[in-house]
């Protein structure tokens, strides 16, 4: 009887997970897995943190949640996120000043009262200049699909951004297993030609989303989430008929 493996055969390891690539050799993820119920309550507990204390995020720490964020699924697989980080005190500062002008601007043509405009405007600018860590999410389509028509270029570029916002998303739960709070802001894809002559951007980096990250100084309530009637629906027989 034969007993040699063949290489393309799936080992099994411990807790049957197993990790195949693409020349077929399995190998066993580093870690024991998570368990149902701790992987459940890991993202369950996952929420926005704007207030932090004003240690600063390790480099180290930062390149590591940047590292994961990278590993979220993309369309093609042409992984078209790009990252700025500021941790500076002048960047951010400069940042959320140019940022507030346009906020400022468009507040104004809402016809909001001056009072409700000085109020969001300094709330905007003193959450970013608070956060130790202001990670800027762009999209690059250098290296995505092109097509002659513009509903396959929108579609393109629509299915880049749910990339991006994998990404994003990926990034906020490796902060969130680091211990650190964190915040998606979607402001500065109102004001991307601000952002991009703030930072110098590539013309080709269109700025979607910004995420401010730190130790938490706060504790907030998980906020009530919509009951899974209002927001799925199962497709049973009888819809189906």
């Amino acid at each position: 009887m034969n007993t040699s493996t063949n290489s393309r055969c799936d080992t099994t390891a411990p807790h049957g997970r197993t990790v195949k690539d693409r020349s077929g050799s399995s190998s066993r993820f580093s870690r024991p897995p998570l368990t149902n119920t701790s992987l459940r309550d890991f993202l369950r507990t996952r929420r926005s943190i704007r207030r932090f204390q004003p240690d600063p995020v390790p480099d180290a720490v930062i390149r590591d949640i940047l590292h994961t964020a990278t590993f979220a699924p993309s369309a093609h697989n042409r992984q078209p996120w790009r990252f700025i980080v500021l941790t500076e005190s002048a960047a951010k500062k400069d940042l959320s000043d140019r940022m507030a002008e346009e906020f400022q601007r468009d507040l104004a043509q809402d016809r909001l009262p001056a009072e409700e405009i000085t109020k969001r405007v300094n709330r905007s600018r003193e959450r970013i200049t608070s956060s130790p860590v202001v990670i800027l999410l762009c999209l690059d389509m250098t290296d995505m699909d092109r097509y002659p028509d513009e509903r396959r270029r929108e579609s393109e570029h629509l299915i880049a951004t749910q990339s991006v916002a994998n990404a994003g998303m990926q990034l906020l739960l490796a902060a969130h297993a680091e211990g650190l709070g964190g915040v998606w802001v979607c402001s500065p894809i109102f004001a991307q030609e601000t952002v991009c002559k703030a930072l110098n951007l590539s013309q080709a980096w269109e700025p979607h989303a910004m995420f401010l990250l730190g130790y938490p100084s706060e504790n907030p309530v998980i906020r009530e989430r919509k009951p899974l009637d209002e927001i799925a629906i199962f497709q049973t027989e009888k819809i189906l008929k």
